[in-house]
């Protein structure tokens, strides 16, 4: 049985709530932090869009008294570590994350057990208390950076995402390094075969890949193989918006989740941007909707807290994330 289809909501009706969404914003003293994975909508509603490490800095430095994350649990928890004294609401619980999911706490002391005085690199995919058991945090955007910071004798474990560790290691040459196989259901579901197919479509594009897709190390080893060079730029989802800003080329095949399309045609309007795969949409990033936006601010809901000494411990690990970048 088919099911009925969800009416779309009439363009007066999000007129009104975006009006009251201003309103509101304004006598709660509120900001409205949107990941680059949002609906297009929610992202120009926001007063900040950017990737995780600028949020996080968005978050650390507003004088606003409320902060309203348009994103994903993990992010949420992020800023009211940072922001203790802040209210933080996410406006939809359920928003979460495959990749944060794939290592608990209990496994991470288990692994740091097997290797005593390793330094901890913990994805900012994570939950605040594997960030509490972690040495440092990073993002797509500094994880190559802060690896290089650490002395190349010291042993690394570097979670969650597999993906992203065997790009980072291969770039920095560490064999001390050992990588969690942790992924994201949306970046490990593109196959390196799905790169050339599109390439061959659009010959003339350059080709932006987020290093937590799982085609990125076994393209790059094929492509570099056979032809000693590749046009490829591996870039978090804020890299993309200032490498589509940038460069020369007009035409980009980009390889991460679709939500960042938005953002790049509206900073781009003469470049022309073509998805890896139209499938390539993470149900949690897409969960927060202008009602549920403005439910959120209307009625404080939900508010985001992380018990005191967590908070304390995940903060330096934090805090060495957005110091390098």
């Amino acid at each position: 049985m088919l099911s009925t289809p969800i009416p779309r909501i009439e363009a007066a009706h999000i007129a009104a709530l975006t009006a009251e969404i201003l309103e509101l914003k304004r006598k709660r003293n509120a900001v409205i932090l949107a990941h680059n994975y949002q609906i297009a909508e929610i992202q120009d509603l926001a007063d900040f869009v950017g990737d995780s490490l600028g949020l996080s800095q968005q978050a650390a430095k507003t004088p606003a008294d409320v902060i309203v994350f348009c994103g994903v649990h993990f992010m949420a928890e992020t800023a009211a570590i940072l922001c203790p004294s802040k209210r933080v609401l996410l406006p939809d619980l359920d928003a979460g994350c495959s990749l944060a999911d794939s290592i608990r706490v209990e496994q991470l002391r288990s692994w740091k057990a097997e290797y005593p005085g390793a330094v901890v690199v913990s994805y900012v995919n994570t939950t605040a208390e594997v960030k509490a058991e972690s040495d440092y945090c990073c993002t797509s955007g500094n994880a190559l950076k802060i690896v290089q910071s650490i002395p190349e004798d010291q042993e690394i474990l570097f979670l969650p995402d597999q993906f992203l560790g065997s790009w980072v290691q291969k770039m920095t040459g560490r064999k001390n390094m050992h990588i969690w196989m942790g992924e994201c259901h949306v970046h490990a579901a593109i196959p390196p075969l799905r790169i050339d197919e599109k390439m061959k479509e659009f010959p003339n594009a350059e080709l932006l890949i987020h290093p937590e897709c799982g085609c990125l190390t076994p393209y790059l080893d094929r492509v570099i193989r056979q032809n000693g060079s590749c046009s490829l730029k591996v870039a978090s989802t804020e890299g993309m918006i200032q490498r589509a800003a940038n460069s020369s080329v007009s035409e980009f095949v980009v390889a991460t989740e679709i939500g960042i399309l938005h953002r790049l045609k509206k900073e781009n309007p003469q470049k022309t941007f073509h998805p890896i795969d139209n499938e390539m949409s993470c149900k949690y990033m897409k969960m927060i909707t202008v009602e549920k936006l403005h439910r959120a601010l209307k009625e404080d809901i939900y508010p985001i807290t992380v018990a005191g000494d967590i908070a304390r411990k995940a903060k330096t690990a934090i805090d060495r994330m957005i110091s390098i970048f």
